[in-house]
């Protein structure tokens, strides 16, 4: 069976080490074995940090941008190894996967820009024969936890920002899809990187808790659930750390009843069920304003949810793949059973799905669930599979409401021809990303990327000039240079060669 280590200097031995089962989920069959680490391991991998990072830190920003371009360059020239790779472990089909390592790609097209937005501020006679400056440094070694279902997308927001600002970073990824982290760092030592900038550690709780713990790690960035996230921000609080922890999401779909519904159905496929619905940023609710509305929309969106095509992660023509795990699997449909069991009317049903030929993946079938209320858990909690959930408002003010008052606040989105409502809507929604007729409103790179309430812990958005914020310190300095030779006389003189 296909073993996956961690990615450090000198390799450790994990011949003893506990081990954690990788499935293929279109398959249901375990395909390989990760070494979880330890607290030792994790010393290791920071007492190599600590050589590395002064001389990577000393390295001019032009030099270092240097190394982002040639992964860039790196990462685009393997994009179809990348891809499968991940697809064979996550379940997302190689498009859904190809643009899981795109997105993750723009933000290191971001950090090649690094010596443009590493530039200090300065004033000039701030006061008499007095300047001010500020210069941004590194942190020294960043720790970044990330989550299975974007294994390439999000450990690069991460690692790109830190390391082009010269960090050293540790990457604890996900045990359920470790392998693309792994070749991430291959390949950002093959474009010129010092070997142990980047390592890569896996592990469980036990790795989490170290690297909070640890002194020498001021700063960790995390995305998962939330009540992991509230976890890691308060206790890494404790440890003296600065964190951003972004946790769970149930973003909602308002849609007004001048839309276009044809549209709308469109964007709903791929926002609700692209992924098999594993993402943060996915739309698992929509609220239709009005019944007419509603019931319009209800009736475009059952044919269109029943021509969705489920297949294996490889299958060009599928629009979605298996989950993750047989675990999550049973998570979801068991989410479909407490939805029908509160009330709800489960119009589309995909429990019990199986794929003919691939009865042991872990698929489900598209599900369309109509009649939810704001008061039911299946509606207040994160699904995170294919899963659309309708929940009817009566007007615009209802609309407002019901994202700002969930628990969540990740992302929302409006669909109208109507530009008052719009600016209205985003002005007042309770919500970190708004999307105005845009599913997915993911901030491009050189913006920034967070969510409000449960669904993010801490001051600093990931990427774009927040990240940059996040991985360095600020110094300011303040300077004057006295008049004089330093024999007490006020002359000007400048010094010459003679």
């Amino acid at each position: 069976m296909r073993q996956i280590d961690h990615f450090m200097v000198g390799g450790p031995d994990t011949s003893a080490a506990r081990k954690h089962q990788v499935w293929n989920p279109s398959t249901g069959e375990v395909q390989a074995e990760v070494a979880l680490g330890d607290t030792a391991l994790l010393e290791q991998a920071v007492a190599t940090a600590k050589q590395v990072q002064p001389a990577w830190a000393a390295t001019n920003p032009q030099k270092r941008a240097r190394v982002m371009f040639k992964f860039k360059e790196l990462i685009e020239a393997n994009m179809q190894e990348l891809a499968e790779l991940l697809s064979s472990e996550h379940g997302k089909v190689i498009d859904d996967a190809k643009g899981d390592v795109q997105r993750g790609l723009e933000v290191i097209e971001f950090a090649c820009g690094i010596p443009q937005v590493l530039k200090g501020e300065y004033t000039q006679g701030a006061g008499p024969g007095i300047d001010v400056y500020s210069m941004r440094q590194p942190l020294g070694i960043g720790a970044g936890i990330t989550p299975f279902n974007f294994p390439a997308m999000i450990p690069m927001w991460m690692f790109g920002m830190a390391i082009a600002a010269g960090n050293a970073f540790i990457l604890k990824p996900s045990e359920r899809d470790p392998s693309v982290p792994v070749r991430l760092a291959e390949l950002f030592v093959e474009a010129g990187a010092p070997e142990g900038l980047l390592q890569v550690v896996h592990g469980d709780k036990a790795m989490v808790d170290a690297i909070i713990e640890h002194p020498d790690i001021p700063a960790i960035s995390f995305v998962g659930s939330s009540d992991i996230a509230h976890y890691i921000y308060h206790r890494g609080a404790e440890h003296g750390k600065r964190v951003q922890a972004f946790g769970g999401a149930k973003n909602h779909g308002i849609v007004m009843p001048d839309a276009d519904l044809d549209q709308v159905v469109n964007d709903l496929a791929g926002a609700a069920f692209g992924s098999a619905g594993e993402r943060c940023m996915a739309l698992p609710v929509v609220v239709p304003v009005g019944e007419d509305t509603a019931d319009r929309l209800r009736e475009k969106l059952i044919p269109a949810i029943n021509a969705l095509r489920i297949g294996v992660s490889t299958d060009p023509d599928a629009h979605y793949g298996p989950v993750v795990t047989p675990e999550h699997k049973a998570r979801i449909e068991q989410w479909i059973t407490t939805a029908e069991e509160e009330g709800a009317e489960i119009v589309v049903d995909g429990r019990g799905f199986s794929l003919q030929g691939h009865e042991n993946g872990f698929f489900v079938g598209p599900t369309l669930i109509d009649r939810v209320t704001p008061q039911m858990a299946s509606y207040q909690e994160e699904i995170f599979g294919p899963v659309l959930q309708i929940v009817r408002a009566k007007d615009f003010e209802d609309a407002v409401r019901l994202p700002s008052e969930h628990q969540y606040g990740n992302g929302v989105a409006i669909f109208t021809r109507n530009g008052h409502a719009a600016r209205e809507f985003a002005s007042r929604v309770n919500v970190g990303m708004v999307g105005i007729n845009v599913p997915i409103p993911v901030p491009v790179s050189y913006h920034t990327f967070g969510g409000w309430k449960r669904s993010g812990f801490g001051d600093v958005d990931q990427y774009g000039t927040e990240g940059l914020q996040f991985w360095t310190k600020k110094k300011k300095v303040t300077q004057r240079w006295p008049d004089g030779g330093g024999d007490g006389s006020n002359a000007f003189v400048i010094p010459t060669m003679g």
